[in-house]
């Protein structure tokens, strides 16, 4: 199965963003992939981070859903649609940053709220996502049957990748057996990203013996902030397998069961596994 991971420069402007990722999925799309995910804040790098509030979206309606939907309609594709705010029923002032999935008919194939909240300081830049998000608690993923096979898929946001743990339970979740793919929708600094972005990346692919496909924000946006990009897919032995390093782009990649195959073979990780 080939796989895109979309990178965007997202804008203040949902409109702008929304343009903008109809238009890279259509290209992923038109290159032969399966399933594209686009990155975290794909609808929105607002000037303010209470910007989120006023463009949030219950669940189950609102334009930013549509276009996922419609689009994964029209070009037939499976879309991981980065993240998008959406109202948490009866809590004001707070949003949680939700990962939505949709199939090729436009249904809702799988939600993910980000569990994990960045927060950083070193004196220059400064983020705190728990003033204005609300953090998810449970696990997601969802199995994506394609060419013949059914992919199981987990899901996670960027600071997620710091938590081990998380994609350890990702890989327990169907019974069937583990992840085939893990998908990190990420807006990583550039900071933090020119420091773990790709280490932390490989780590998870090596430990959990599966691909990973990793959508980024990547340059500087009209807010100020630069985001590191460098979206990737690394392989089941942690190589990488494509990357592209900053401004939008599409990355693409393929699946290939032969080599998730040979490698839980030949390295049998997974069933050596004592602590779950």
């Amino acid at each position: 199965m080939k796989i895109a991971a979309i990178q965007m420069v997202s804008t203040p402007d949902v409109g702008r963003n929304l343009e903008a990722a109809r238009r890279l999925l259509g290209q992923a799309a038109a290159a032969g992939a399966r399933l594209a995910a686009l990155p975290e804040y794909f609808c929105l790098m607002g000037l303010r981070d209470r910007d989120k509030l006023d463009v949030a979206e219950d669940a189950g309606s609102g334009p930013v859903q549509r276009a996922l939907a419609q689009a994964a309609r029209e070009l037939q594709l499976w879309i991981v649609g980065g993240t998008l705010p959406l109202r948490v029923p009866g809590v004001e002032g707070r949003v949680t940053n939700s990962c939505l999935v949709f199939q090729p008919d436009g249904a809702m194939a799988a939600r993910y709220d980000k569990m994990h909240l960045f927060a950083f300081d070193d004196g220059r830049e400064r983020y705190d996502e728990a003033a204005v998000l609300a953090a998810g608690s449970t696990p997601a993923g969802f199995v994506a049957p394609v060419e013949g096979r059914d992919w199981r898929v987990g899901l996670s946001v960027c600071y997620d990748l710091r938590f081990p743990e998380l994609y350890r339970a990702l890989s327990r979740l169907d019974p069937a057996g583990p992840c085939d793919l893990m998908c990190v929708p990420s807006a990583f600094t550039h900071t933090t990203g020119q420091a773990h972005w790709e280490l932390l990346l490989r780590a998870r692919a090596v430990e959990n013996q599966c691909y990973v496909l990793a959508p980024a924000q990547g340059g500087r946006h009209e807010n100020g902030r630069r985001t590191w990009g460098h979206s990737l897919v690394a392989d089941p032995w942690g190589e990488v397998v494509a990357c592209r390093d900053e401004g939008e782009g599409v990355v693409l990649a393929d699946l290939d069961p032969q080599r998730l195959a040979q490698v839980r073979r030949q390295l049998p990780a997974l069933a050596h596994r004592r602590l779950g």
